[in-house]
């Protein structure tokens, strides 16, 4: 087998500091934070001069990370709109799984979430809803129902 497991996801950001604390805020643990740079940076992500922020964030389980990582040298390019809506080619969303949904939207709201469309209930199985966080970060929810 070739994969191992999914080690990470990188997410490029302005503001580390909110985007940070909106997925502390949604249950991920900081593992870490630390300045990246040097030749063996710019050799693995093929940008020349790069000086960046990376902070880690580990999912509850241990089994899912999430990497944001701040550009000081040279500065993040936006490629799309601020608000790409959900069906812009690219990544879109990332789906946590989570034990109450309204509660956990009700606190990502503190920080800036608003829902994408509406929270709805797939047959008598899930309630999924999409919000859109810091930077335009789109958050997949579900709560299992049985």
């Amino acid at each position: 087998m070739a994969v191992q497991r999914m080690d990470n996801v990188l997410i490029v950001v302005d503001d580390l500091d909110a985007v940070v604390a909106f997925f502390v805020e949604l249950g991920l643990t900081l593992e870490g934070r630390q300045p990246i740079e040097g030749r063996w940076a710019e050799r693995v992500i093929g940008v020349d001069d790069v000086r960046q922020e990376v902070a880690m964030l580990r999912t509850p389980d241990g089994h899912g990370r999430i990497e944001l990582a701040m550009f000081h040298t040279p500065k993040a390019i936006s490629a799309e709109p601020k608000d790409a809506p959900v069906n812009t080619l690219g990544i879109r969303r990332i789906m946590f799984a989570v034990d109450d949904i309204e509660d956990v939207v009700a606190r990502l709201r503190a920080h800036g979430a608003q829902l994408v469309g509406e929270l709805a209930q797939y047959e008598d199985s899930y309630r999924l809803c999409y919000v859109r966080g810091p930077e335009g970060i789109i958050v997949g929810l579900a709560e299992q129902l049985s």
